[in-house]
C-alpha cells in the first residue's frame, strides 16, 4: 500500500511540473509587455509581474490574450488583436518563447520594427501583424520560419524591396502584404513564392511585367486561388495563353490600377475563376468572349478604365452578378442577350443603336448605367422587366419621345436613384415620378419637357402634394421648358438636399414653405420668372445658392449677403442687395455727385492729363519692350506665326470670345502685340533659357481686369528662372517669380460664329455655340499647351479656355476617347473638365473648365509685392502638401498620372487655402510630340523626373508624379523655386541637387525658409516633411507610391 502511495505521489508531481509554464518563458512576455501602452484601449492588459497569479508555476492563460499548450505549460499564442494598443514593441524579447506558435497583434497602434531574431522561433505557425504602424524593412530571416502557414503584414509602413528567401516557406499558405512601401520586380517574386493558396501585394511598388516564364510560376500557379497585385507600377504584356493555363484553382485575380498594357488571353481554361479585375490599366483589343458566356463561372468582372473596342453581341453567363466595362471604346448595339447580372455598368463607352433591346434581357439588375453613349430610341417602361432595379442611369445619350412612368399600377418600385438628363425627352413628366417614397434622387435636366412640375399629380390645380412622407434629396429639373409655379408644399420634402430648378419658365412667387427645408446645401433657382421676396429663412449653410436672372424684389435676407453678388444678379433689378447696387456690383469711380460743377470740370481735366501722361508713358516702355523683344526673338526662335493673333490693349471694352480670324486688323489708334510673348514690368527675365528651341516658361500677365474690378491672378505658368544667381544663404525672393498687381484689359479679337461641335462633359453645365463665340475673352497666360483665356458667358458663368496650340493635338476620335475619360474625374479639390470645342480647322481646338478665382501656389511662395499680405505658415504649407496628394491620390488610384504638376498648376482659394487642382492628364490628348515638348518644359522648369527626361519617347507616370510632388515639397519647405541654381555650393546645380547635398552634410537647417524656421533650429515635423520629398525622389525603382506619401504626409500633420 505504502509503495502504491509513493508511485501516485511521484506521478502527481510529474504530472504538476509537465504543465508548469517555464520560468523564462514568463519573464520574455513581461519583456514584451513593456512596450504595450493599453491607457486609451477597448480592453486593458491584465498582465503584470507572477506575484500576481494564483499559482506562479502555472500557466498565465486568465491574462488578456495568452494562450497554452496544455500538455506542456508553455505559452504557444498571443492574440491582442484589435484592442486600441499602442507602443514601439521590441520583438526581439519574444525570442525566449521557444513554443509560441500565434502571434497576432492586428488592429491596433504598435510600431517599431521587425528584428532578424524573429526569425529564431521556427515553432511559429501564424504570424498577424495587420493593420499597425510598423516600419523598416521585412528581416531576410523571416524565411527562417520554416512552420509559418500564414504571414500578414499588410497595412503598415514597411519599407525596401521584397525579402528573399520565400522559398524556404514551404507550409506558407497565405501571404498578405498589401498597402505597405514595399517594391521589387513581379518576376523575381514569382519565382520565390512556393505553395501558397492566397496572396495580396496590392497597394506597393511592384514593377515588371505579367509576360512570365513556366519556370518563374510552376510552383505556385496550381495551388494558387487568390492573386491581388493591384495598385502597384506594373507594366508591360499580360499572362499568355500557355501562362494563365497553369493557374487551374485561381479564383480571384486583381490586377486594377497598373499599368499593363496587351491584349487579354482567352481565360477558357480557369474554370474556377470567379472574380476579374482589371479595371485601370491600358489593355486594348476585344473582350475575351469566353469571360461572358457559362463555359466561366465569373461572379465580378470588371474591365472599366481600359481601351477594349469591338461589340458585345450575347452576355450568356448565367453566374455574373457584376459587370463593369465602363470608360471603353466599344460600339456598335447594345447585347442582344444578357441573361443574369446585378450590376451592370457599359457608360461611357460608343454604343448605340435603339435603348429598347433592354426588354430583350433575362437579367433583373438592381444598377443599370447606359450613361455617356450614343444610345437613341424611347425609353421603355422598366418596371415590368426590372422589378429589383434601384439605379437608372442613362443620362447623356440620344434618347427620345415622352417619358414612361417607369412604375406599375401596382405601386411597388424600389427605384431610388433615376437619372435621365442631358437627352432628348419631350412633353410633360408623369406624374408617378413624384408619386412614391423610394425615389431619392431625380434628374431630368437639360431635355425639352414642359409643363408644369406634377409634384401632386397632373389633375391638381396646385403643384405639390406628396401621398407619402418623401425621400427625395436631389431633385434637379434644370434646362427645360417648365412652367406654372412652385407652391408652398414644397416644404413637405424636408429632406432635400439639392434642388436645381435654373433655366426653366418657372413664375409666381417663392413660396416661404422654402424656409423649412434646412437640410438644403445647393438651391438654384435662375433664369425663370420668379417674383416676390427671397424667403428670409433660407439656410445660410448652403454650399451653392442662385437666384439671379428672376424678377425678385425687396431686400435680400440677412443670412444670404455672404453669397457673391452674382447669385442675385444680373436680372432682379427691383431687389436690393444692401452694401451693392443692383445689376452694378462697383459704381463708376469717376462719378462724384456731392461735388461742385467747377471742381468736376478741375476733375475731368486732372483725369485727362494723367491718362495722357499715362499713354505716352506706356508708348516709351512699350517701344522699349518691342526693341527688347525682338532681338530676344531673334536669338531664341520663340516666334511662332502658326500660333500667334493680334490682342489690343484695351480700358473697358470687353469684344467677343476668340477670334481665328488671320487677317483681322486692328484699329489704328491700338498698341498691338503678341499676346504669345505678353509680358509685365515685373515680370522675371527669360534670359537663362534662350537656347530652349520651344517656349519652356507660361507667360504671366499680372491680374486681368475691368476698368472697374480687379480679378483674381490665375496664371497656367511663370519664368522659372532670372538669369541671376541667388546665393546660399540669401533670400529666396531675389530669384522668385514675380506677379504684377496692374491692371490690364486684353480684348481678343473673335469670328461672328464658331461653326464646330461643342461636346459637354458635364450635364450640370449648358450653353450653345453661338454663346461661347460672344462671350467676353481675357487673356490669362501662356503654356507648353496653347493660350489660356478666362470667358464670361451670358449667364455670367465663367470658364477658364485652353485654346491648345496646332500639331500637338490626336485625331478627333483618340481625341474624344481621352477627353470623355477625363470628364469623368470627379474629386471636390479637382477641377473639372466641363466641355471642349471641336472646330473644322487645326487651330479650333479648346478646352472647357471652371474658372477658379484665387492665386496659384508660386504666388503664395514667391511674391513680395504688398498683395501677398503673409508668408503662409509651415501648417498651412504641410496642409497643401496633404490636400494635393490626396488630389493625386485620386487620380492614381484610377491609374491616371496628373502629368504636368507644378505651382501654378495648384489653385489656393480662400482664407483656408482650399486647393484646387488644374492643368491633369492633358498629355493624353497631344501628339508624341506634344508630351515631349511638355516634358521638355518641365524639365525646363526643374519638375521632370530624371527617368522621362531621357527617355527616347517620355510619357508621364505614376512615379513621375511622385517625383515631381517631392520638388514640390522642397519649394514649400526652402521657398525657393525647383529651376533657380543655387550658388556657392559645390556639386549643387538646382534645387533637388541643394538639398541632398545638405541632407547628405548634416545641414537640413540650410534648406528650410527661414519664414518657417524663425531661424532657430528646425522642428521634428519640418525635418520628417524633408525626409518624405527626399524619398520621393530617389531613383523610380524605389520611389514610393503616393499612397504612401501621403500616408506620411497626415501623420505628421496630425502629430
Amino acid at each position: 500500500m505504502s509503495h502504491f502511495l509513493t508511485l501516485s505521489l511521484c506521478f502527481l508531481c510529474l504530472l504538476i511540473g509537465a504543465i508548469a509554464v517555464p520560468e523564462p518563458e514568463l519573464r520574455s512576455l513581461l519583456e514584451f509587455r513593456k512596450g504595450i501602452h493599453d491607457g486609451s484601449s477597448i480592453k486593458p492588459i491584465s498582465w503584470s509581474d507572477t506575484n500576481t497569479l494564483s499559482d506562479p508555476k502555472k500557466c498565465p492563460d486568465s491574462w488578456t490574450g495568452i494562450s497554452c499548450d496544455p500538455d506542456t505549460g508553455s505559452i504557444t499564442g498571443i492574440n491582442l488583436n484589435r484592442l486600441g494598443l499602442s507602443g514601439e514593441l521590441k520583438f526581439s524579447t519574444l525570442i525566449g518563447l521557444t513554443s509560441l506558435r500565434n502571434l497576432s497583434l492586428s488592429g491596433n497602434n504598435f510600431t517599431g520594427r521587425l528584428v532578424p531574431q524573429l526569425g529564431s522561433i521556427p515553432s511559429l505557425n501564424l504570424l498577424d501583424l495587420s493593420d499597425n504602424e510598423f516600419y523598416g524593412p521585412i528581416p531576410g530571416r523571416i524565411s527562417d520560419l520554416y512552420g509559418l502557414n500564414y504571414l500578414n503584414l499588410s497595412a503598415n509602413k514597411f519599407q525596401g524591396g521584397f525579402p528573399s528567401g520565400f522559398r524556404n516557406l514551404q507550409q506558407l499558405r497565405s501571404l498578405d502584404l498589401h498597402r505597405n512601401e514595399l517594391w521589387g520586380d513581379i518576376r523575381e517574386i514569382f519565382s520565390e513564392l512556393r505553395n501558397l493558396e492566397f496572396v495580396d501585394l496590392s497597394c506597393n511598388g511592384f514593377h515588371g511585367g505579367l509576360s512570365l516564364s513556366v519556370d518563374n510560376i510552376s510552383s505556385v500557379s496550381n495551388t494558387l486561388h487568390h492573386l491581388n497585385l493591384s495598385h502597384n507600377a506594373l507594366s508591360g504584356g499580360f499572362f499568355t495563353e500557355e501562362d494563365i493555363g497553369l493557374f487551374r484553382n485561381l479564383e480571384v485575380l486583381d490586377l486594377e490600377n497598373n499599368q499593363i498594357n496587351s491584349v487579354l488571353p482567352s481565360f477558357g481554361s480557369l474554370p474556377s475563376l470567379k472574380i476579374l479585375k482589371l479595371g485601370s490599366n491600358q489593355l486594348f483589343g476585344n473582350v475575351p468572349e469566353k469571360l461572358l458566356q457559362s463555359s466561366i463561372q465569373l461572379q465580378e468582372l470588371d474591365l472599366s478604365r481600359n481601351g477594349f473596342t469591338g461589340s458585345l453581341r450575347e452576355i450568356n453567363s448565367s453566374s455574373l452578378n457584376v459587370l463593369n466595362l465602363s470608360f471603353n471604346g466599344l460600339s456598335g448595339d447594345l447585347p442582344s442577350t444578357l441573361k443574369r447580372c446585378l450590376v451592370i455598368d457599359l457608360s461611357w463607352n460608343m454604343f448605340s443603336g435603339d435603348v429598347s433591346v433592354v426588354q430583350e434581357w433575362e437579367a433583373t439588375p438592381e444598377l443599370l448605367d447606359l450613361s455617356s453613349n450614343h444610345l437613341s430610341g424611347i425609353l421603355p417602361n422598366f418596371t415590368s422587366s426590372f422589378a429589383r432595379l434601384s439605379v437608372l442611369n442613362i443620362r447623356n445619350n440620344s434618347l427620345g419621345g415622352t417619358l414612361p412612368s417607369l412604375w406599375d399600377k401596382s405601386g411597388v418600385s424600389q427605384l431610388s436613384v433615376v437619372d435621365l438628363s442631358s437627352n432628348r425627352f419631350i412633353g410633360l413628366i408623369p406624374s408617378s415620378f413624384f408619386t412614391f417614397t423610394s425615389l431619392t434622387s431625380l434628374n431630368l435636366s437639360m431635355n425639352n419637357l414642359m409643363g408644369p412640375i406634377p409634384f401632386r399629380s397632373s389633375h391638381a390645380s396646385e403643384l405639390l402634394a406628396i401621398r407619402f412622407e418623401p425621400q427625395m434629396e436631389l431633385l434637379d429639373l434644370s434646362t427645360n421648358s417648365l412652367t406654372g409655379m412652385l407652391p408652398g408644399d414644397i416644404g413637405t420634402m424636408e429632406k432635400m438636399k439639392v434642388l436645381n430648378l435654373s433655366n426653366n419658365k418657372l413664375s409666381g412667387e417663392l413660396p416661404s414653405d422654402l424656409n423649412k427645408l434646412s437640410d438644403l446645401e445647393f438651391l438654384d433657382l435662375s433664369n425663370n420668372a420668379f417674383n416676390g421676396q427671397i424667403p428670409d429663412k433660407l439656410p445660410s449653410h448652403m454650399t451653392g445658392f442662385n437666384v439671379s436672372k428672376n424678377n425678385l424684389s425687396g431686400t435680400v435676407p440677412e443670412s444670404l449677403r455672404g453669397y457673391p453678388h452674382s447669385s442675385f444678379f444680373p436680372g432682379n433689378s427691383k431687389l436690393n442687395l444692401p452694401g451693392g447696387t443692383p445689376g452694378n456690383p462697383a459704381p463708376n469711380v469717376l462719378a462724384s455727385p456731392s461735388k461742385p460743377r467747377s471742381h468736376k470740370r478741375m476733375n475731368i481735366v486732372i483725369i485727362v492729363a494723367s491718362v495722357g501722361a499715362a499713354l505716352m508713358v506706356m508708348v516709351v516702355l512699350f517701344a522699349i519692350y518691342r526693341t527688347k523683344h525682338k532681338k530676344y526673338q531673334g536669338r531664341s526662335g520663340f516666334a511662332d506665326p502658326a500660333t500667334t493673333r493680334d490682342v489690343k490693349l484695351g480700358r473697358s471694352s470687353r469684344p467677343s470670345f476668340l477670334n481665328f480670324s488671320s487677317n483681322a486688323q486692328n484699329p489704328s489708334s491700338s498698341l498691338s502685340f503678341s499676346n504669345d510673348h505678353l509680358l509685365t514690368p515685373n515680370s522675371r527675365s527669360l534670359s537663362g533659357q534662350q537656347e530652349l528651341p520651344t517656349e519652356i516658361s507660361e507667360l504671366p500677365v499680372g491680374d486681368i481686369a475691368s476698368s472697374a474690378t480687379a480679378i483674381p491672378n490665375l496664371l497656367d505658368d511663370y519664368p522659372v528662372t532670372s538669369g541671376r544667381k541667388s546665393s546660399a544663404g540669401g533670400s529666396p525672393s531675389s530669384s522668385s517669380p514675380r506677379f504684377s498687381d496692374q491692371p490690364v484689359v486684353l480684348d481678343v479679337y473673335s469670328p461672328d460664329r464658331l461653326a464646330g461641335e461643342l461636346f459637354f462633359l458635364d450635364a450640370s453645365l449648358k450653353f450653345t455655340v453661338e454663346e461661347l463665340s460672344r462671350a467676353p475673352a481675357e487673356v490669362l497666360g501662356r503654356s507648353s499647351h496653347g493660350t489660356l483665356y478666362k470667358a464670361t458667358l451670358d449667364s455670367g458663368h465663367m470658364l477658364k479656355v485652353k485654346w491648345l496650340r496646332v500639331g500637338l493635338v490626336r485625331h478627333k476620335k483618340d481625341f474624344a476617347k481621352e477627353v470623355k475619360k477625363i470628364g469623368s474625374l470627379k474629386h471636390p479639390d479637382i477641377v473639372p473638365l466641363r466641355a471642349y470645342y471641336w472646330g473644322p480647322r487645326e487651330q479650333e481646338r479648346l478646352l472647357l473648365s471652371d474658372y477658379i478665382r484665387g492665386d496659384n501656389l508660386a504666388f503664395h511662395l514667391y511674391e513680395t509685392s504688398p498683395r501677398r499680405n503673409t508668408r503662409m505658415t509651415f501648417t498651412q504649407r504641410l496642409k497643401v502638401a496633404v490636400d494635393v496628394a490626396q488630389c493625386l491620390l485620386y487620380l492614381h488610384d484610377r491609374a491616371t498620372p496628373h502629368g504636368n504638376l507644378k505651382p501654378t498648376n495648384i489653385i489656393l482659394t480662400g482664407p483656408e487655402h482650399t486647393v484646387k487642382l488644374t492643368d491633369y492628364c492633358i498629355h493624353r490628348l497631344m501628339t508624341q510630340a506634344g508630351v515631349a515638348e511638355q516634358t521638355l518644359n518641365m524639365s525646363a522648369l526643374g519638375y521632370c523626373a530624371p527617368e522621362l527626361a531621357s527617355a527616347a519617347k517620355p510619357m508621364p507616370t505614376l512615379r513621375s508624379d511622385v517625383y515631381t510632388f517631392g520638388v514640390i515639397l522642397m519649394e514649400l519647405l526652402t521657398r525657393r523655386s525647383a529651376g533657380d541654381i543655387i550658388s556657392g555650393q559645390p556639386g549643387a546645380v538646382d534645387l533637388t541637387d541643394w538639398v541632398r547635398l545638405c541632407d547628405h552634410e548634416g545641414r537640413r537647417m540650410d534648406c528650410i525658409d527661414r519664414d518657417i524656421s524663425g531661424g532657430e533650429e528646425i522642428s521634428k515635423a519640418m525635418e520628417e516633411m524633408l525626409g518624405v520629398s527626399l524619398r520621393c525622389i530617389v531613383p523610380v525603382n524605389e520611389r514610393p507610391n503616393i499612397r504612401q506619401v501621403l500616408d506620411d504626409l497626415s501623420s505628421i500633420l496630425s502629430s
